[in-house]
């Protein structure tokens, strides 16, 4: 028998090649082959004693038991590879095993007899067996059960702490992290810890039916918390929660739960904290214990597995984070802003009165009507009361006040004549801040829209002769007072004209005629 187990003990003495081809009477080409292989299948020393040459020759090279049937050799490890990808089954690498046999002119396996020798292949030479799971596919996550505690270092409180657990199902690994509440902010960020802890997202993400992430569940609907669904968009997911009462749904989280209630949860019952960090310093140590347990029925540990056979097939993180955002309504004010934490943002005039639907995140307002976004802004922070007004978003007349230059003032101005030249200069003079001198002088540019050219200059007039300090208060009172007594006049004349228009009437006897 080739001495496969002397080859690998003096490989672990670290004896040289050309040593151990020397002892063994084999090539130095052979050894190498047969330590590389070794190393590739995980095969390391110490050996058990049942790992004898025969027993180390069929792990080494599954397929020489199958090379003296005659039949179409079986390439487990493309099988393996194949089976990650999606939707790829054993019957469709069977169909396509045949054809390949067919075309070398061999007898191929029957499919029972396929898939037994695979069955015997994936148990003793891979940690997982992925007939059940396939890797990268699905992500159970859940509360746990029990609970922790922190105390408060001021009170002396016990503080609780729940437990949040994702599991991978094909790999069995898990991640577990306390949080201090159990809302929709703490369930997004534990999913993201996952996620970097992993390296990767899975196809698939399997929770329970928790108000906080799922709606609306039912046979015909499945309504997801806006939040959720967008953080899960964002990591290129999709949540497919498991059925109510249906616990076989997600067997694997339910079942680490059991594990991590025991190896960490009640391991860690007299350690006391004082601190969320500290208490998932703790946490995360007897994580990595129990990730790196070994299995009790299999080769591996479900770190190993995990980086041998999930890993790779796991959908890379994206290269920003996901921004934690909140949805509300708000309605569109007179002053087309819309008010959000205190602050204002601007949309577009022409959804004045509507409702419409706010993204509110650290770093930018989304506003969305009907689906549609119709405005965006960068976040605002610090003093309450803020704007965040658009150009574009303004009416035309409010334009005007923003484009409104000092020059484009006096010009209009003098086209209305030097009395109102002289209430634009004064106004512009009389304010240290140039904007609050625009905003006088937009406001006494508004009475063009309903009052005359002459109305205007005629009280501008009247106001320097009353006064040294005009005000455009004192204008608007002017024009009115001018134009209810040019009403009065008018009227009054108009009656003067109506009696004077009736002379004196003849009577009939005048022209000869009688009365009668």
């Amino acid at each position: 028998m080739f001495p496969y187990r002397q080859m690998l003990k003096l490989y672990d003495e670290e004896r040289s090649l050309r040593n151990i081809a020397a002892m063994t009477r084999h090539s130095r080409q052979k050894v190498t082959e047969v330590i590389r292989l070794a190393e590739k299948r995980g095969l390391k020393c110490p050996l058990d004693e049942e790992m004898t040459d025969a027993w180390i020759e069929d792990f080494l090279y599954p397929e020489k038991k199958l090379e003296a049937s005659g039949r179409y050799m079986i390439d487990f490890d493309y099988l393996h590879q194949e089976l990650a990808k999606p939707h790829v089954t054993l019957t469709l690498l069977h169909e396509e095993y045949v054809r390949k046999s067919q075309e070398q002119g061999k007898i191929p396996y029957a499919y029972r007899t396929f898939t037994e020798h695979y069955h015997n292949f994936a148990q003793k030479h891979k940690a997982t067996l992925r007939i059940k799971r396939k890797p990268g596919e699905l992500l159970e996550v859940d509360w746990a059960g029990s609970t922790l505690f922190i105390v408060d270092p001021d009170t002396g409180e016990k503080v609780k702490v729940y437990v949040f657990v994702a599991t991978l199902p094909c790999s069995q690994l898990s991640y577990v992290e306390g949080s201090l509440s159990m809302d929709l902010a703490a369930w997004i960020k534990l999913h993201q810890h996952t996620f970097e802890y992993m390296g990767g997202i899975t196809q698939i993400i399997v929770p329970d039916n928790l108000k906080v992430g799922i709606t609306k569940h039912t046979s015909k609907e499945l309504v997801l918390n806006k939040t959720y669904e967008e953080m899960v968009r964002h990591y290129h997911s999709v949540v497919m929660p498991a059925r109510v009462r249906a616990p076989k749904d997600k067997s694997s989280v339910e079942s680490s739960v059991n594990t991590v209630s025991t190896w960490i949860i009640a391991a860690l019952r007299n350690t006391q904290c004082f601190t969320l960090e500290e208490i998932n310093q703790e946490i995360r140590k007897k994580l990595e214990e129990f990730n790196h347990r070994p299995f009790t029925k299999k080769e591996g540990s479900r770190w190993s597995a995990f980086m041998e056979e999930e890993k790779f097939a796991l959908t890379p993180l994206p290269t920003e984070p996901y921004q934690m955002s909140e949805w509300r309504t708000a309605k569109v004010q007179p002053n087309y802003h819309i008010s959000v934490k205190s602050m204002f943002y601007s949309v577009p005039y022409e959804y004045i009165g509507k409702q419409v639907d706010v993204k509110v995140s650290g770093k930018v307002i989304e506003v969305f009507y009907n689906y549609m976004r119709i405005a965006s802004h960068l976040t605002l922070h610090g003093k309450y009361g803020q704007y965040s007004t658009v150009h574009d978003h303004m009416p035309d007349n409010h334009k005007l006040y923003v484009e409104q230059t000092p020059q484009d003032a006096l010009d209009w101005a003098e086209n209305i004549g030097e009395h109102t030249l002289a209430v634009v200069r004064f106004l512009m003079d009389s304010y240290e801040v140039e904007k609050q001198a625009m905003k006088s002088v937009f406001a006494l540019k508004k009475l063009e829209r309903t009052y005359t050219v002459y109305e205007i200059e005629r009280a501008c007039k009247m106001v320097h002769q009353i006064t040294n300090r005009p005000t455009v208060k004192s204008i608007q009172t002017l024009i009115k007072n001018n134009k209810k007594a040019d009403a009065e006049n008018a009227f009054t004349q108009k009656q003067t004209h109506e009696q004077n228009k009736h002379g004196f009437t003849r009577g009939a006897s005048y022209f000869g005629g009688k009365n009668k």
